[in-house]
């Protein structure tokens, strides 16, 4: 049973938050991946809402781009936190998607994350960070991650510090 659902408006938005199932998996974290579209698929996708909190999921993560309604339909079925993913368009490069999630009215929340690679990866943190209020494996992870992304401005900082900032610049652009 997944504590996880993950629900994506279009099956081209799969790349998009790859970041966000490999976060999943990293912190053993159970979850599905289905699509569906809030206009497209109205009668499956409200079916699927309505249904997870009776199959066990504790938070749901939905991916969607320009219009960008899937969230806030999939949060009117169900009194699960929902984590909107906005996903880059050609139109406004995703700020049509972010203010599409955003906007919710009173009554319906769902929390937005930022357009592009961070928004899948800060969706999966939060919604561990939801699980974490019940399951303590998953704040100790969540601790442990935290103080490695620490370790790692530090090598970046020590490293800066002892190369100097135009030879660290020519590393960074030669990893391009």
């Amino acid at each position: 049973m997944p504590e996880v659902a993950i629900v994506l408006g279009s099956d081209s938005d799969l790349p998009k938050v790859k970041d966000c199932f490999s976060l999943l998996d990293e912190f053993g974290v159970s979850f599905e991946i289905i699509v569906s579209s809030a206009h497209r698929t109205p009668d499956s996708t409200k079916t699927w809402a309505a249904s997870l909190r009776e199959r066990g999921v504790r938070v749901v993560i939905a991916v969607a781009g320009g219009a960008a309604h899937l969230p806030g339909v999939v949060a009117s079925y169900t009194t699960l936190p929902v984590i909107g993913v906005p996903v880059e368009t050609p139109v406004a490069g995703g700020l049509d998607s972010v203010l599409s999630i955003l906007q919710m009215p009173a009554g319906i929340p769902v929390a937005t994350m930022p357009v592009g690679k961070s928004g899948g990866t800060n969706a999966a943190l939060f919604a561990i960070s939801i699980l974490a209020l019940a399951t303590d494996a998953y704040a100790l992870r969540l601790e442990e991650y935290r103080r490695k992304m620490a370790r790692g401005i530090t090598e970046k900082n020590e490293k800066l510090q002892s190369i100097g900032y135009k030879d660290y610049i020519q590393g960074i652009e030669a990893k391009k």
